[in-house]
């Protein structure tokens, strides 16, 4: 009976979760938004919303693969199916609060394959670091082959790329300043705090120890090739955006990763972004609208779906622990 009891849990607890992230994910769109979202699905060729929906499953394989190379680096020889299913998890809970997946990620691996948390958890910080160093290059290109039309953009905002450049560098100063302090200082509660974060630094550095860095590093381009692959093939399925240009592509791909990245997995804030992207293009505001909450509504049932499918089975296929 307890059994069987678990078992129904086991499908109850992800449903009524999943049923929760949708409710709170379309409770605040406003009435116009939500048909929007229907004209845009009713207008959309489905073959290339489904290309983009396997390109962003790839991409998931990769970030699940890419993790064992750090895991491996640290003596802990983790099942490929647990690494997939924890980052399909992580991606599910990162629609509630941002970055809170990375958390959920670390502590599902420390209870399927026993990785202490604070060295998986160290891994996942590395990842985010790659990852940012990554995209950071991404908007580089993006700016410097667009810098024009961004530069109008501004001033038609009335904001300054003098001021930008100013605020850019006093937070690399900042940072520079707490790197250096961490680095060499030997103040009490540096040295204490790194005593207690020694895990965590250790999973950090296992890129630059790991023997397999350079599979680690193309697994971390490809990942974003992929990103921007999907948000490529998605671009299809609208009759009004098949015929862009890819320097629109590249800048909504980099805006509306900025607006993901920046909330609750860009509820509200991806279309906005995209529309604003391709006004500056001469794409009307509708189409820029319709074009993101297509990609966001179909990503966001793809995270929900992944996320759901991973928790159930995660016990499924962890039953003789």
């Amino acid at each position: 009976m307890k059994k069987l009891l678990r078992k129904w849990l086991t499908i109850l607890i992800p449903l009524l979760i999943g049923m929760g992230i949708i409710y709170y994910q379309y409770s605040t769109l406003k009435p116009e938004e939500i048909e929007k979202i229907k004209i845009s699905f009713q207008k959309a060729n489905y073959y290339y919303i489904l290309l983009s929906l396997v390109i962003a499953t790839i991409g998931y394989w990769s970030r699940a693969y890419r993790w064992k190379f750090a895991l491996n680096h640290l003596g802990y020889q983790t099942q490929f199916h647990n690494n997939f299913f924890t980052v399909s998890v992580s991606y599910l809970v990162n629609l509630t609060v941002p970055r809170s997946g990375e958390i959920s990620r670390a502590a599902l691996l420390k209870k399927y394959e026993n990785v202490p948390f604070d060295k998986a958890f160290g891994t996942i910080v590395a990842e985010r670091i790659v990852d940012l160093i990554i995209f950071l290059l991404f908007v580089l290109i993006g700016f410097i082959s667009q810098f024009d039309a961004i530069y109008q953009f501004l001033l038609s905002k009335n904001i300054s790329l003098q001021t930008i450049i100013y605020y850019a560098l006093f937070a690399v100063l900042i940072g520079i300043v707490f790197l250096l302090i961490w680095i060499y200082a030997e103040w009490k509660i540096i040295l204490k705090l790194k005593k207690k974060l020694s895990g965590l630094i250790e999973g950090m550095t296992t890129i630059f120890k790991m023997k397999k860095k350079w599979e680690y590093i193309f697994h971390s381009f490809f990942i974003w090739f992929s990103y921007l692959a999907m948000f490529y093939a998605s671009i299809f399925a609208l009759p009004e955006t098949s015929n862009i240009s890819f320097d629109v592509i590249i800048m909504g791909f980099i805006f509306g990763s900025l607006a993901v990245g920046f909330s609750n997995g860009g509820l509200g804030a991806y279309p906005f972004s995209i529309a604003l992207i391709f006004s500056l293009y001469g794409i009307s505001n509708d189409v820029g609208t319709a074009y993101g909450w297509l990609v966001w509504t179909s990503q966001t049932v793809l995270t929900i779906l992944l996320g759901l499918i991973s928790y159930v089975l995660l016990p499924v296929f962890n039953s003789n622990k």
